[in-house]
């Protein structure tokens, strides 16, 4: 920094030399060594400038701080000097002349376009990458016809209506190729068995002309759940190219047992658990004949189920029937059934005890219904007086399905007065049943049912407040409650069939719980903090 107040001693320390001592010899040492005419003469003038310079408070240090001692005549002095350096300095720079430099035409559009892979913008805005190389016409030869792909991959699905051979043939095999796979897989399955929806993975060859089919290189498509039937050309297979492959899938058969709580609904927990309709339906009207759906199940009670499961190593999962059904009740014996195949049968249900669970009639006809009205005399709510109620009244939703209490014959279907849309069917032993208010029927008078067969369907025809199915069991002409008949009868198993099942069930009991949810755990009783039990 500046100091504007230098004294003699300060120079002295500054020079290295006493007050006497020459300026010019402490601060240019190597003017010692130089001699010309006149030098004494400048160190003179050198020595007078100084002092007129110690005079201005100035000294030899032109580094002023304009922060201090402002308004001063140092302060003023540094600031000219400040100026003087900055006026100077421009002054200078004005005078460098420019640099000589050739200019660049503008670039052409051409050009630009050519640039334009090595320019750095957005893909938005027209940035490409890699540079873009401009056919030469003089290189170029038309081709006579577009190339055709040497190998054609197709995927084709069987739908309804159409079978194996117009599916291949509108994936465009010829009708040789189609000919020669329907004969390769006919002592396999029967091409019109396949079901709607397989898929078929097809592979074209290469083909002479434009004119002709590809050729089949390679077919394959799922012939069963545990198969699969791959077709492939090749050169070696003698008077036929194509050549039969059959490719086994291998089948994990273990059964599905789940668990779980009935709730306010056995059909929507069923549902809640993952069992598919199609099964859920099958265990209610196989429980239906020995348990009285509607009275019989409660909230706290819990239902188990093991139905038939196929796994493939594919990934793929099959559904077959249900093999043990049982409803557990606190306090009561678990009411339980079990299928199985007796004489070479197509297999039904049996109790434990191997006493057929298809006897007398069906406890309740109609699925996830609710008893709304019992059987005997009782104040009509549209009539608006009290009568008997020959019958029982099963809460539905329109439209649900109503199936045959027993096997019999349909002796009446139509219009019966208040009843509305009325069904009566005669059993055997002077056993008939009714169901009236239906929306519509599944069935014509005179023809033959069998039992748990689709009737008709739950509506709200004649004298009815809402949909609900009203059921009545007439027993040698006369009406009585369907929910108090005991029935005696059925096929009974014995002899080695009854072994044989008496096996399967405790085969089918001892099966892990693989699904559901868990039984309630008990808990011991807990006393509040701070209080003793009492004893």
């Amino acid at each position: 920094m500046f100091q504007p107040q230098l004294q003699g001693q300060t120079a002295t320390a500054l020079t290295g030399r006493g007050p006497n001592m020459d300026p010019v010899q402490g601060v240019v040492p190597s003017l010692r060594s130089v001699s010309w005419p006149g030098i004494k003469t400048s160190r003179l003038r050198l020595r007078q400038w100084r002092q007129a310079a110690s005079g201005l408070a100035i000294g030899t240090d032109l580094a002023t701080d304009l922060g201090a001692g402002i308004g001063t005549l140092s302060w003023w002095a540094g600031l000219l000097a400040c100026f003087g350096l900055c006026t100077a300095a421009l002054s200078l720079a004005t005078m460098v002349p420019p640099l000589p430099m050739a200019g660049h035409a503008p670039l052409t559009p051409s050009q630009i376009e050519a640039l334009q892979p090595q320019f750095l913008a957005p893909l938005a805005r027209g940035g490409r990458t890699g540079a873009v190389t401009r056919p030469n016409p003089a290189l170029v030869v038309p081709l006579a016809e577009t190339p055709e792909r040497p190998r054609l991959e197709v995927s084709a699905r069987i739908t309804r209506g159409r079978g194996l051979g117009e599916t291949l043939r509108r994936a465009g095999l010829s009708r040789e190729d189609v000919s020669a796979v329907e004969a390769l897989i006919r002592p396999v399955i029967n091409p019109s068995s396949l079901t709607s929806g397989t898929a078929i993975d097809i592979v074209l060859g290469r083909r002479e002309s434009r004119s002709a089919p590809r050729p089949l290189e390679n077919l394959g498509f799922r012939a069963a759940f545990d198969l699969r039937l791959v077709i492939a050309r090749s050169a070696e297979a003698g008077d036929s190219p194509l050549i039969l492959k059959r490719i086994p899938i291998k089948i994990d058969a273990t059964p599905l047992r789940i668990t779980g709580l009935v709730g306010r609904s056995l059909q929507r927990a069923l549902s809640s658990a993952g069992i598919p309709s199609a099964q859920s339906k099958e265990f209610l009207g196989a429980m239906g004949y020995v348990i009285d759906m509607q009275r019989g199940v409660g909230k706290a009670d819990r239902f188990d189920i093991i139905l038939e499961q196929d796994k493939a190593e594919t990934g793929e999962i099959r559904f077959g029937h249900v093999l043990y059904g049982a409803i557990t009740r606190p306090g009561k014996a678990p009411v339980e059934i079990g299928r199985f195949a007796a004489n070479g049968s197509g297999g039904d249900y049996f109790r434990p005890d191997g006493e057929s669970a298809r006897k007398g009639l069906m406890r309740t006809p109609v699925d996830g219904a609710r008893l709304t009205s019992s059987f005997g005399m009782r104040f009509h709510p549209l009539l608006s007086y009290s009568r008997m109620h020959q019958g029982v009244d099963f809460g539905a939703r329109h439209g649900t399905p109503i199936y045959a209490a027993a096997a019999g014959k349909a002796e009446f279907v139509g219009a019966h007065g208040g009843h509305g849309n009325y069904i009566r069917l005669a059993h055997n032993k002077g056993l008939k049943t009714a169901y009236a208010h239906m929306s519509r029927f599944a069935i014509k008078r005179g023809q033959q049912v069998s039992q748990g067969q689709v009737i008709g369907y739950v509506g709200s025809t004649g004298v009815s407040t809402g949909p609900h199915l009203h059921y009545e069991v007439w027993l040698n002409g006369k009406a009585v409650n369907p929910m108090k008949l005991k029935f005696i009868g059925g096929s009974q198993l014995s002899g080695t069939d009854m072994a044989r099942f008496s096996s399967d069930m405790n085969r089918l009991r001892a099966l892990a719980i693989t699904g559901g949810t868990p039984a309630p755990a008990k808990l011991r009783p807990t006393t509040r903090p701070g209080r003793r039990p009492a004893a």
